[in-house]
């Protein structure tokens, strides 16, 4: 319980400095600056590996799966991979939610520091009943892997698809509930006219993006329980993913034409996961095969987006 609890501190301890050092002022974060921030989460991330060694070596953690420090170690690494990499998919779907609502640059930080505040309850909670269900009903790994197959189905047959977020439903919900200005003010996110309480296009936004990562934990979730049901491991990789996806945000979002193949990494890397858990009871994947599988889906579609492009022009 010490490691689960200096964990979360240090989190909180990070997220407060953030926004209340390093971002008090809402300004325009650059490249070079998300480049050393996500390059800061990243080796964290690596780092904490060694952490994970330890806590599994002297029994820190209640190993309720028995895995050695060193299977502990490749777990991890293995799930923070599968949930930093689904993060792209993610990165497009906040790119197009500011661009919709046209959010500025300098407030979009703190929507996304917010964003990630509330990303972190609601995973715990997923995480807490996922590996629950998983413990209790072993049948629910299979529902899990055929809905993660199903998802990858349905990431490939949508691929080129282009969606309005203000077309999504709830949008259209808040304001039928709510009174939403068309204009934002500064970085409030809610403002007063004429002694009537409006949202503004930073509340809408918050909320868009919030429910949408509440989807996509869906799938990760499940994803990252193919791999382990520990649910350290489960909860720090998929926490210290989600950390480093404000910076990689602002990092890649001037490149996305440049990873434009991504998307079919990503559907090989759930379809893998889902085949999985599938067959989890019958065959046993090793960790070596899974991180190779998750490297050589990424690199390909880097390489295709790359080569591809270069052919074209």
């Amino acid at each position: 319980m010490i490691v689960w609890a200096v964990f979360i501190l240090v989190i909180i301890f990070a997220l407060a400095l953030d926004l209340g050092v390093f971002n008090r002022t809402p300004h325009v974060i650059k490249t070079k600056e998300a480049a050393t921030w996500t390059g800061i989460w990243v080796t964290c991330a690596v780092l904490f590996s060694g952490i994970i060694y330890l806590a599994f070596e002297n029994n820190w953690v209640n190993n309720s799966t028995n895995l050695t420090p060193t299977n502990a170690v490749l777990k991890y690494i293995t799930g923070y991979l599968i949930e930093l990499s689904l993060s792209f998919d993610n990165v497009f779907i906040i790119a197009l939610i500011f661009s919709s609502f046209a959010i500025p640059k300098k407030y979009q930080h703190e929507v996304l520091f917010y964003g990630v505040l509330g990303a972190i309850v609601f995973r715990a909670l997923m995480i807490l009943f996922g590996v629950a269900l998983i413990t209790k009903f072993s049948w629910m790994i299979y529902v899990f892997g055929v809905f993660l197959i199903l998802t990858a189905l349905k990431m490939l047959l949508s691929h080129d698809k282009e969606e309005d977020a203000k077309d999504f439903r709830v949008y259209k919900w808040i304001k039928k509930v709510y009174p939403v200005s068309k204009t934002i003010y500064n970085d409030n996110f809610f403002i007063k006219k004429r002694g009537i309480k409006f949202a503004t296009p930073l509340f809408v936004t918050l909320i868009i993006i919030e429910l949408t990562d509440i989807f996509f934990a869906i799938d990760s979730i499940p994803a990252i329980l193919a791999i382990t049901t520990d649910p350290f491991i489960v909860f720090s990789s998929n926490i210290l993913a989600i950390m480093g996806l404000r910076s990689m945000y602002f990092l890649i979002v001037g490149m996305l034409d440049k990873f434009k193949y991504i998307n079919y990494s990503l559907v090989v890397i759930l379809a893998f996961v889902g085949v999985k858990m599938i067959i989890s009871h019958h065959v046993e994947i090793p960790e070596w095969l899974s991180l190779g599988v998750i490297v050589l889906s990424l690199s390909g579609g880097m390489i295709a987006s790359k080569t591809i492009k270069d052919t074209t022009t």
